[in-house]
């Protein structure tokens, strides 16, 4: 099973992909892990490691060399797009609940503070570098980034770089959206803004649509990317912890009709990039409260959008094997008035990180919450 980038992947990423964050100080609000132009460099496998073999996983990384990120002295009309061109400062923020550390981290420009806040939270298996894809202009939080957010990414109790929890069911739907809860506080403790704009992709419009109605006060806007209306269908989740693949990291990766990856949807470095961090990451396990959560039957509904206050942004692909079509067309009968439905055509579960269809995914989502 493969881990790592493949040598042609590694040298076409370059210097845009990083998968660790190096400490360099601290802020009165947190560490400043690091400030970067572009996104630092992958660690690449030593030549003298043997060829497919597992790297130690997420608590004691494989020995990788990293080499010094390059400047770049010419800014493209894709990096003035992205804001590719600025540097971003990832400041990590202390947060433990219920004994467990959980990983919070924001992102913002260097060059100022930041004048809004967006919490964006994660789904069943992996962990929240899925929204800082460090290669080209694909990652969304520095998109946000750029356009004045402090973004904070927060990964849940067991999942990737929060503490490990003994039992994999304990971090179920409700427990998550009481993590969710304990980092839009400490978001507005460091803030001092009362209210936090907050995204939840996939299981996490689940915990995020429960911790909405639990805490509307400190939500400004509300988005549902790929929401887990209702069951996914009907499977017996016995183990407490998913075991996590190369393979299932790619699952939902567009295909072709003779099963292979369609180039077209989606980008062969990209999809190698995603893979390598989900084994960096969360390694080789997940909790799986949420996933025994889900796996239930589609006519069991998991968010009850009428105990929605806050106004929400539905958005998600028109090929999302996960979603149930019919609710999600009908959604905006119970949300809040002012509320949005948008449908990306051709869009699958990871519509953000598609190559046609994520720059679509950007623009509607900040015009959303521009407004």
């Amino acid at each position: 099973m493969r881990k790592w980038l493949s040598a042609a992947a590694a040298a076409a990423v370059g210097m845009m992909v990083c998968l660790g964050m190096g400490g360099c100080g601290n802020g009165a609000d947190g560490q400043v892990l690091q400030t970067a132009q572009t996104a630092p460099m992958l660690p690449t496998v030593k030549s003298s490691e043997t060829p497919g073999a597992e790297p130690e996983a997420k608590n004691g990384a494989a020995e990788a060399e990293v080499h010094p990120e390059k400047e770049n002295t010419e800014t493209s009309a894709e990096e003035k797009r992205s804001g590719c061109s600025a540097e971003y400062e990832y400041r990590e923020v202390p947060l433990v609940r219920n004994g467990v550390d959980l990983h919070l981290v924001r992102i913002s420009r260097e060059d100022g503070e930041p004048e809004k806040d967006i919490l964006l939270v994660h789904g069943v298996t992996y962990s929240s570098h899925e929204f800082d894809i460090p290669y080209q202009d694909y990652s969304l939080a520095r998109k946000l980034a750029e356009n004045g957010y402090g973004v904070w990414l927060l990964d849940i109790a067991g999942f990737g770089q929060s503490g490990t929890v003994g039992d994999g069911f304990l971090p179920d739907s409700d427990y998550a959206a009481e993590d969710v809860n304990a980092a839009a506080e400490k978001i507005t403790e460091i803030s001092g803004r009362e209210k936090t704009d907050v995204l939840g992709w996939s299981w996490g419009t689940v915990t995020v649509s429960r911790f909405a109605a639990a805490h509307p006060e400190h939500i400004g806007k509300l988005v549902l990317y790929a929401p887990i209306l209702s069951g996914v269908g009907e499977f017996e989740v016995t183990e407490p912890f998913h075991r996590n693949t190369w393979e299932h990291a790619a699952e939902d990766f567009q295909k072709t009709k003779d099963g292979a990856f369609d180039d077209a949807v989606s980008d062969p470095v990209l999809r190698e990039v995603w893979c390598s961090n989900c084994w960096h990451y969360d390694g080789e396990s997940s909790p799986n409260g949420g996933r025994r959560d889900i796996c239930v039957a589609a006519s069991r509904k998991l968010i009850d959008l009428s105990a929605i206050s806050n106004r929400t942004l539905v958005i998600c692909g028109d090929q999302d094997p996960y979603l149930n079509y019919d609710l999600v067309k009908d959604c905006l009968r119970e949300l809040p008035e002012g509320s949005e439905l948008e449908i990306i055509p051709g869009g699958s579960h990871i519509v953000c990180a598609e190559k046609p269809y994520y720059h679509d995914f950007q623009d509607r989502l900040l015009r959303y919450l521009s407004r």
